[in-house]
């Protein structure tokens, strides 16, 4: 699990500056996995006391444009956070809930990048969502 020394060095590697609110924000987003910008500004705020809500939007950018967090938005759904990043990755999202957790590729490497016409694009990623309901809300009977 990244430290903040960690987090330092991936900041200083993305060429950007160090400061409190950044190192906060990716302390939030490791801590609180696929965690709304609600949730991650409760938990800067309980780190390091008032912080604006814009602030927090553009560390978030920043942070999402450097590819040290990931930006995702299950349809229906406020954009949510992730620190991992770097590999070919997918979630499934409960439609009861709203739970989400990751799922790696089901097989070999990649091979959703594979598309079976590319029309001419050069394919470099693929977001696939699958929906279900989580293990808590299948066990409920549905109304």
């Amino acid at each position: 699990m990244p430290t903040t020394q960690d987090f330092e060095r991936m900041l200083r590697g993305a060429s950007l500056r160090v400061t409190r609110p950044r190192v906060a924000v990716l302390t939030a987003v490791r801590d609180h996995p696929h965690a709304d910008t609600d949730s991650i500004i409760g938990a800067v705020r309980t780190e390091l006391g008032e912080v604006s809500h814009q602030a927090i939007y553009d560390v978030l950018r920043a942070l999402t444009a450097a590819g040290l967090v990931r930006r995702i938005q299950p349809s229906g759904s406020v954009a949510r956070y992730e620190s991992r990043v770097g590999d070919n990755h997918h979630h499934v999202v409960c439609r009861t809930c709203g739970a989400i957790a990751d799922v790696d590729c089901a097989v070999g490497p990649a091979p959703c990048l594979t598309a079976s016409n590319d029309q001419g694009f050069v394919i470099e990623e693929a977001e696939v969502i699958y929906w279900g309901r989580c293990p808590d809300c299948a066990i409920e009977p549905r109304s």
